[in-house]
């Protein structure tokens, strides 16, 4: 089956110029930089069956060849991506519906009419691409770059197109992530996994981008390195949508929801012990903690002043400006790619890290729940803060990982630390103080909880 597998980095048109003249790029580029004017007509049927299917099928006019093309979506996280992808060349700029037959057509859509698929949007670019090879080892990388300026279009509405594409020719797909961070170190890219038909879609519903990847189903009987490499993948990804949904349309709830995949990628990461000798992330956690740093304050300000709601676009436009979000994402997928925190583990590391999740975590959450020790924050209720970290550590687990649990009522313990976070996160006065005391007491006499700290 053919199968392409690439990068998509959002960039601006001063950045797509400067990467024209990348030292980098001008040292590996093989083929110097050729211009295609490539406009691309998608088709759907009027109930969009085909998005719904995660198909995306297109007529493209390259100079005088006319190519159909059908994609179906593979594997993709922080831009990333693996799809499924067959061409046609054809003879004119008409679809060839018999091209879609049982070898690449989804057996979710057999009963189709074909008949009843039309234009629904276009999106015309100029590309600029270049054949980008080096050594890597004792392999060879090949890479095609491609520079895309244009729009998307639907009727009146329309998108800017502004990108950098990366498509693995040959080689292995770190060096993929290897060249991007190399580059992001130096300019603003930011990992965008978000398709060209997506956009197109977005245009006419924006809420037809999904927000978040498919959630991982977990086995009780499945390794911890495993479990983390997946839930750790799901996190990542489901920023990047995020962040590029909270770019197109601002809206509050989104940059709330990007901010607690950051925080939760944090506290799995620092609840692993030996399985992630902290030298092998020190790296991801400095550059997650002054993200944290960064965005919690505002965050929390913002859920009570509209003022600061209303500057937070402008303020997320500064960040994708800069290098810091784009290289931090790279940098993180190349590290869970590689399993970057096997690194210099030692026996009892490599024995946590092959440890059931079914078994491991419940002694996890049962350390944390002592360690918390409720009873002395419903007396110095003024000291819960202190505490958050650990309380983080419980409740990402708990969202993420909760019916790996053999406990009573654990939705319920999940939603009375969610109030006890919240509360840890207000400022100081008699009135929070009291709540902070009674919550404490409420969760020490959960039966969940009970259960953890006996």
């Amino acid at each position: 089956m053919p199968k392409e597998t690439e990068i998509k980095l959002r960039a601006s048109r001063a950045t797509l110029l400067a990467l024209r003249e990348h030292p980098l790029l001008k040292k590996r580029n093989k083929s110097g930089w050729q211009q295609h004017e490539l406009f691309n007509q998608y088709f759907d049927t009027p109930a969009r069956d085909l998005a719904g299917a995660k198909v995306a099928l297109r007529l493209r006019r390259d100079g005088e060849q006319i190519i159909q093309t059908l994609k179906s979506r593979g594997q993709s996280v922080a831009g990333l991506s693996e799809r499924n992808e067959w061409d046609w060349y054809l003879d004119k700029a008409e679809l060839d519906l018999g091209k879609l037959d049982d070898s690449c057509w989804p057996a979710s859509l057999a009963n189709l009419d074909k008949a009843s698929l039309q234009p629904v949007f276009s999106t015309d670019f100029l590309r600029e691409k270049a054949d980008i090879a080096w050594g890597r080892g004792k392999a060879k990388v090949a890479i095609e770059a491609a520079l895309d300026l244009g729009k998307v279009c639907t009727g009146p509405q329309q998108e800017e197109i502004c990108e950098l594409e990366l498509e693995l020719r040959e080689g292995e797909p770190a060096a993929l992530l290897e060249l991007a961070i190399e580059l992001a170190a130096d300019l603003p890219l930011m990992p965008c996994d978000i398709s060209k038909a997506e956009r197109g879609y977005r245009l006419f519903d924006s809420n037809s981008y999904s927000l978040s990847l498919p959630a991982t189903e977990l086995q009780p009987e499945q390794a911890l390195d495993d479990v983390f490499a997946a839930l750790a993948w799901q996190l990542l990804g489901n920023s990047q949508r995020l962040a590029e949904q909270y770019r197109f349309n601002s809206h509050w709830k989104l940059l709330e929801q990007w901010l607690q995949q950051l925080t939760d990628l944090r506290a799995l990461l620092a609840s692993l012990g030996q399985a992630a000798p902290r030298a092998s992330s020190h790296a991801l956690r400095e550059a997650l903690d002054a993200l944290l740093k960064d965005w919690r304050p505002l965050l929390l300000a913002g859920q009570h002043d509209d003022q600061l709601r209303q500057q937070a676009p402008e303020r997320f436009a500064s960040e994708l400006d800069n290098t810091r979000w784009g290289l931090f994402s790279l940098q993180a997928s190349l590290w869970l790619l590689q399993r970057g925190w096997i690194t210099a583990r030692n026996a009892r590391g490599n024995r946590q890290g092959q440890a059931p999740i079914g078994k491991w975590l419940p002694r996890l959450l049962a350390e944390e729940a002592n360690d918390l020790q409720l009873r002395r924050y419903q007396q110095q209720p003024e000291d819960l803060a202190e505490q958050l970290p650990r309380i983080e550590r419980l409740l990402a687990w708990l969202r993420l990982a909760r019916q790996m649990l053999e406990l009573p009522e654990v939705d319920r313990l999940y939603g009375e630390l969610l109030k006890l976070e919240a509360l840890a996160q207000q400022p100081l006065n008699p009135e929070q103080l009291a709540a902070r005391s009674l919550q404490a007491h409420t969760v020490s006499t959960l039966r969940a909880w009970k259960s953890l700290v006996r």
